[in-house]
């Protein structure tokens, strides 16, 4: 019987960018020196967002995002993130937005309805607006999962997050320049 191989590690993680193919396949980068960034933190559970907010900042200067380029903006909690991210996207002042927040189950029901609710707001945003948003809300089952993906041994998810916007604001921006090239050439008239 045919077996898949299991990896090293069961948790997950973002594979590395494939390398350049030279045929014109739309590949992003991690190279955010000309990107405009913003990075949205719910200060609810503030002990494991603050930590994500550590790991996203850090991974802002290596990918070499200029401090100019990047704004940091506080909400209440999670569920306050959907808005936020349509003020910054609506702004057009920037290129992409990382969403920053923890959403732990408790004994009611608060958690399904934040952590669900949460994602679709972003989702919508990102989808009305073009401006891609990295998802970087954990919602985790207890405080230790959350600190394990925020810094601890599972990584921080935040950083993983400031990859994903500005590879996603590579692709975008590929896609457009692309798209305006394509177009151009079809304005063109052939020479027989």
């Amino acid at each position: 019987m045919w077996q898949v191989p299991m990896p090293e590690s069961t948790h997950h993680r973002l594979s590395p960018l494939p390398a350049e193919t030279g045929d014109g396949t739309i590949l992003g980068s991690h190279d955010g020196t000309s990107f405009r960034i913003a990075v949205i933190c719910a200060r609810f559970n503030d002990e494991v967002t603050s930590r994500l907010v550590v790991g996203a900042l850090r991974k802002l200067d290596e990918c070499q995002v200029p401090e100019t380029s990047r704004v940091l903006v506080y909400v209440p909690g999670s569920f306050e993130l959907p808005l936020a991210a349509q003020a910054v996207a609506k702004s057009g002042s920037f290129d992409a937005i990382v969403c920053l927040g923890a959403v732990i189950r408790g004994e009611t029901a608060h958690f399904d309805f934040v952590a669900g609710q949460c994602a679709a707001g972003l989702q919508q945003v990102q989808l009305e607006t073009g401006v891609p948003i990295a998802f970087g809300v954990l919602t985790t089952e207890n405080l230790l999962q959350a600190l394990e993906r925020s810094g601890g041994t599972l990584g921080n998810k935040g950083a993983e997050a400031v990859e994903t916007a500005i590879e996603m604001g590579g692709v975008i921006r590929a896609i457009s320049e692309r798209g305006a090239t394509l177009r151009s050439r079809a304005r063109t008239p052939l020479s027989y």
